[in-house]
């Protein structure tokens, strides 16, 4: 070996190293997600702002409600809280229960009509399929007012104004599209050989429905329920329509009611009323969220 290619062989590539990152763009890292965080925190604080202020002047005299903006207490008023209880014709556990009804009702409603409407479309064969699924996604977009008129004409004819029926009734005729196009969207997801190999023994479609698809749809069937709570719970308008005993009334109906009776000077009872009215749909919420997101991110797949 001569003293060329021993000298060559001896030659060391020199090591590259990668140049450290700025200290400026570390600090910009780190801080990126303590920036993330308080924006998030100032923006939930701003949006719950109005909630907590409310709870807050449900505590407060009806003097210093609209006095004072901020959340910190001065004086302590419990009284608005039985003061606004037994306010109205009726003790608010009145309300609170005839919403309850109305609410168990169209939640029943929808999870039995609305299921089986949606296996029909996803899973049966049979004429204007195409053309009745089309209609029922129209009738999503129909706002309510369009069709409130014709409704309150059939209704009285019927004989169920002042009643619960027109709020519960259209629930088992699986009147509410969007619930079944989120089930649609559910169903069309699961396989369909679990159906073939229930038919291979000897199940047909209410056995296959009942006993394979209805267990499998349980995160759309609790999305369903939950909406269909929080969406009746608070609806205003068709009960105001519907309901004009003061017996009958549902919370929403009863608080614009309160508004009335008790004019201008006691809204820290109407305020006390309306945590009452909201702590439902907080607790709903809260214990069926889980279940809430999960059937909305398994319904977008086709």
């Amino acid at each position: 070996m001569t003293t060329d290619n021993l000298t060559r062989d001896l030659v060391v590539e020199p090591l590259t190293t990668t140049p450290a990152p700025p200290r400026r763009s570390r600090r910009l890292r780190r801080a990126s997600p303590v920036l993330r965080h308080v924006l998030f925190i100032a923006m939930v604080i701003v949006t719950l702002y109005p909630v907590l202020w409310m709870v807050v002047s449900s505590l407060r005299p009806d003097g210093s409600i609209f006095t004072n903006s901020g959340l910190f207490l001065d004086t302590f008023a419990s009284k608005n809280y039985t003061k606004g209880w037994n306010a109205l014709s009726h003790p608010f556990s009145t309300y609170l229960l005839n919403s309850a009804v109305v609410v168990l009702g169209s939640v029943i409603g929808n999870l039995i009509a609305c299921s089986m409407t949606a296996y029909a479309f996803a899973r049966l064969s049979f004429r204007f399929k195409k053309t009745a699924f089309a209609i029922m996604l129209l009738t999503i977009m129909l706002p309510i007012h369009v069709v409130i008129v014709p409704q309150y004409v059939l209704f009285a004819q019927l004989g169920w104004i002042n009643t619960f029926l027109p709020l519960v009734v259209p629930k088992f005729l699986a009147t509410d599209g969007f619930f079944i196009f989120l089930m649609v969207q559910f169903i069309r997801g699961l396989p369909r050989e679990l159906d073939e190999a229930a038919r291979i023994d000897g199940a047909g479609h209410p056995r296959i429905f009942l006993r394979i698809i209805l267990p499998l749809m349980t995160p759309a069937l609790a999305t369903t329920a939950i909406f269909t709570f929080i969406w009746t719970w608070g609806d205003f308008f068709t009960q105001l329509i519907f309901l004009t005993d003061p017996a009958k009334y549902t919370v929403p109906v009863a608080l614009r009611s309160f508004i009335d009776a008790q004019s201008s000077s006691s809204y820290g009872s109407l305020f006390a009323m309306s945590v009452l009215s909201i702590i439902p749909v907080l607790v709903a919420f809260t214990f069926g969220q889980r279940y809430l997101i999960r059937g909305i991110a398994t319904t977008g797949g086709k």
